[in-house]
């Protein structure tokens, strides 16, 4: 084939390249890029296209040379142009099947009659490709039907591991699910959990984000915010609208992108017309990988993007062959003087075709790499690695099937695709880089990748930085990344962050990893990151609501203000009662104490005292000895003290009322008579004490509800005495009832003269007592929500009771001291009356009393002598 041919035809795009051999295999590769609207193909690809197909002529040529590989036996290969478009590519493809259809020749004749004579097209064993996973796809499925083996060199759609419906499909780069898994581990080791997927159209962008979002759903804890798609033919502002709706979650800042390269600059590029720049963080895939053409002139917007590259190596061997080929030396590839005058920006001269007067003319001896900038294509590798893995497959078939033979020997003649499939998946060898070639049961390499960072500031070399690896696990260097203007703390990317102590998640519905914090309240404290549970009762919640401390407990103390008023009044009330029971003790036989009634007026004074002292017990701190004496002095004080009031409210109203019918005396009337019936009426009280102290044996407790105000930094709990309200007021109930009895007999008694007995000032003392009691039962029972209830409650009823032994002691008793002590010249003995002289003149006055009222109501008023004295 010489080189006119080839350049006559270059733009009409020749077909194929034809390289004899004893086999042959298949080859598929992107030499042009898509064509425009009605053409297949279009402008020439030097890396993808020429780079690579030229690696699969350099690994022939070292295969063919190789005497312990495949010896004897010369490999040939029939290579076409997939211009980059699955349905063009699958129609290059039927070449390749060609042998193996049956074609009927019968009815054919030459013009001489005789049958004509056809070249039997030559049969492959395999086919090396295709590039894009469209592309493989396609071709995949009618390779399938003929079975014929193909390696992939770049394919890297996870459906292409479906072994039910590619199985004749093998590929020697790792499938996009472990791109996808590598990119999940990368997300997740950057602490994202809240991501958008961006998805060039076509199998490989679109099963690419698939795999990523089914792993990252298998694997949990990160969640998809946006799933985007760009079209195959974007119309103009598409990308502006992608931007746009990812900014409708501005949290998800990372981007997980599967887009061809000219897809993945108008994102940049739009991001950057929005403003953008910095605020993304694209995770990309190989498709990026370190590729410096996506990101030219937009490499600020792609400052800290991470890409991800399978594991490659420069194969030295083929940059010494590729750079030595020239047009004379390669005549075998039909498309490289198109190269040749892409890569040197010149124009070859043909028969017939004037010359661009714009464009220099080609010498011919140009030099790649001296002449032109020149870098090993990415895949290289793989496209070596792919061949040779063929190559081995038929060594180790033919040694079987053929052992000791030179040649082809008849049992691979013609060779069987299954078998050769068979022997494909057994291959096992170091590649052209040192890393074994070899394939699991659905025809995939394992994965092995280089984790880049693009990375601009604090570096001399701008550019693609290695910063991890991933071979089935990730091995990521986060101290060698870097951002946008350098910052080297890791952006966040998530839907909500994290929670303060003492605050609970409360989860979006059906998005995992959104949610809302709620702060624990009142008395509740953070039990786990979703739940809030009420501390224990005798508990409060820390500051930071994580967990639950002891309450302070607290009682009334001495030095306290609702303390202090009662204790003055109790201690001035015990020195009075004790200033008058000494005072009648010193004046004990003068006629005042005498008439007082002594027995009963010191059973009264006890009383007194003991009313007063129930204060210090009150606010004393509670034990059993304090809460065992807090029930018998509480009410015994009172019971004694109105016991012995009600002995003589009734004795007078007694002698007056038997006065009226006769002139004997009742019963019981005297001293020691009297003294019992009030130690009777004590003794009830005291039986009823002891037997509570039985029932319930007197013991403290901590009241938590009692202070447990909103704020649980106010909540205390209150050591007191196992009291109740209820029960309080049962002890002091009988109390009471006598009170109200001693009241009803004052009432009754008081017609009766003041010279003769003490009816009026008891009456007096009880109506005051009963206002007081009056005014404490609201006091007491309207604070019982109160936090200071404790407090309130103690103080009003020390006060209430003080206040009642003072109103007894005041009026009782009082003016009898003051007469004692002042006016010791009224506590003389005066002459003594009967019982019945007593009476009548106690009778006279109530008659004398009556007329009175009488007259002053018919507005008389007349003077009676006073006959009483």
């Amino acid at each position: 084939m010489d080189r006119l041919p080839a350049w006559a035809h270059q733009h009409s795009h020749p077909h194929s390249i034809k390289i004899p051999g004893d086999i042959t295999l298949g080859g598929l590769f992107p030499v042009h890029a898509k064509g425009p609207s009605g053409l297949p193909c279009g402008e020439i690809k030097k890396e993808k296209g020429i780079h690579r197909m030229e690696a699969m002529l350099y690994a022939l040529d070292q295969i063919n040379s190789d005497p312990d590989l495949l010896p004897n036996i010369t490999l040939g290969a029939r290579i076409l142009d997939t211009c980059s478009r699955d349905t063009y590519a699958l129609e290059q493809s039927l070449t390749f099947v060609q042998a193996l259809i049956q074609k009927d020749t019968s009815d054919i004749r030459c013009s001489n009659g005789e049958q004509p004579i056809i070249r039997k097209p030559e049969r492959v064993v395999g086919v090396i490709g295709a590039s894009a996973s469209s592309v493989s796809i396609m071709v995949a499925n009618v390779l399938r039907l003929f079975e014929i083996p193909q390696i992939s060199y770049a394919s890297t759609a996870p459906e292409l591991s479906d072994n039910n419906r590619y199985d004749f499909f093998s590929r020697v780069v790792p499938p996009d699910s472990y791109q996808a898994q590598a990119m999940v581990d990368i997300v997740k080791a950057l602490g994202w959990n809240y991501v958008s997927t961006l998805a060039s159209e076509g199998n490989y962008g679109e099963s690419g984000v698939d795999a990523f979002v089914q792993i990252s759903r298998e694997a949990g804890g990160l969640c998809i915010a946006q799933s985007m798609k760009i079209p195959r033919d974007p119309k103009p502002g598409e990308f502006d609208k992608i931007i746009k709706r990812l900014m409708e979650t501005p949290n998800a800042r990372g981007v997980i992108i599967f887009a061809n390269e000219d897809d993945i600059k108008q994102v940049l590029e739009a991001a950057r017309r929005a403003n953008l720049t910095g605020h993304f963080k694209f995770v990309g895939s190989d498709s990026w990988g370190a590729k410096s053409s996506p990101i030219l002139d937009h490499e600020d917007v792609a400052e800290g993007a991470v890409t991800i590259l399978p594991k490659r190596a420069s194969i030295e061997g083929f940059d010494q062959y590729f750079t030595s080929r020239s047009l004379e030396n390669n005549r075998r590839n039909i498309w490289f003087a198109e190269f040749w005058e892409d890569d040197f920006r010149c124009k070859l001269t043909r028969p017939g075709i004037k010359l661009d007067p714009e464009k220099k003319k080609c010498t011919g001896n140009e030099r790649i790499g001296r002449d032109s900038p020149y870098e090993q294509e990415g895949k290289v590798q793989f496209v070596i690695d792919a061949v040779y893995a063929m190559a081995h497959a038929l060594h180790n078939m033919h040694q079987d099937l053929c052992p000791g033979a030179i040649g082809v020997c008849d049992k691979m003649d013609p060779v069987e695709g299954r078998l050769v499939l068979s022997y494909i998946r057994s291959v096992n060898f170091n590649g052209s880089a040192g890393t074994g070639v070899l394939f699991n049961e659905n025809g995939d390499a394992p994965g092995r990748y280089d984790i880049f960072q693009y990375q601009m500031t604090n570096t001399s070399n701008p550019g693609y930085k290695v910063i991890g690896q991933w071979t089935n696990n990730l091995r990521l260097n986060v101290e060698e990344m870097q951002w946008s203007g350098g910052d080297r703390q890791i952006p966040d990317s998530v839907c909500s962050f994290p929670c303060r102590p003492g605050e609970r998640k409360k989860m979006v519905k059906g998005v995992p990893c959104c949610w809302h914090c709620e702060l624990c309240d009142g008395y509740q404290y953070q039990a786990d990151e979703f739940a809030c549970e009420m501390c224990p009762f005798d508990m409060r919640p820390t500051p930071n609501r994580t967990a639950c401390r002891p309450t302070p407990i607290i009682k009334l103390e001495w030095h306290s203000p609702w303390a202090i008023i009662p204790v003055f009044l109790a201690i001035l009330g015990i020195v009075a009662t004790l200033s008058v029971v000494i005072t009648f003790i010193r004046f004990n036989d003068t006629p005042i104490v005498r008439a007082a009634g002594r027995e009963l007026s010191y059973v009264l004074l006890t009383g007194i005292f003991l009313i007063y002292l129930i204060t210090f017990l009150m606010i004393a701190e509670p034990g059993p000895v304090v809460c065992a004496f807090r029930r018998l002095l509480l009410g015994l004080g009172m019971c004694i003290t109105y016991s012995a009031m009600l002995t003589k409210t009734n004795r007078i109203y007694r002698i007056f009322e038997q006065g009226k019918k006769s002139v004997t005396p009742p019963k019981f009337i005297s001293p020691t008579s009297q003294l019992a019936i009030t130690f009777i009426l004590i003794s009830f009280q005291v039986l009823g004490v002891f037997i509570w102290f039985g029932v319930v044996p007197p013991h403290t407790i901590v009241d938590y509800e009692e202070q447990r105000p909103p704020n649980p930094e106010l909540a205390r709990g209150v050591l007191k005495c196992d009291m109740s309200d209820l029960s309080l007021i049962c002890c002091l109930s009988y109390s009471i009832v006598l009170m109200v009895t001693c009241t009803v007999y004052a009432v009754k008694s008081r017609g009766v003269p003041e010279t003769f007995n003490e009816a009026k000032p008891i009456g007096f003392t009880m109506y005051t007592t009963c206002i007081i009691w009056l005014a404490f039962v609201p006091i007491f029972f309207g604070t019982a929500q109160s936090t200071e209830k404790m407090f309130i409650q103690t103080t009003t009823l020390t006060v209430s009771m003080s206040l009642s032994a003072s109103v007894s002691l005041g009026m009782l008793y009082m003016p009898k001291v003051y007469v004692i002590i002042f006016h010791p010249e009224q506590n003389v003995q005066k002459r003594k009356r009967s019982f019945k002289a007593v009476v009548q003149a106690a009778t006279m006055s109530t008659r004398l009393s009556q007329k009175s009222n009488s007259d002053k109501q018919n507005g008389e008023t007349k003077l009676e002598p006073d006959r009483m004295q």
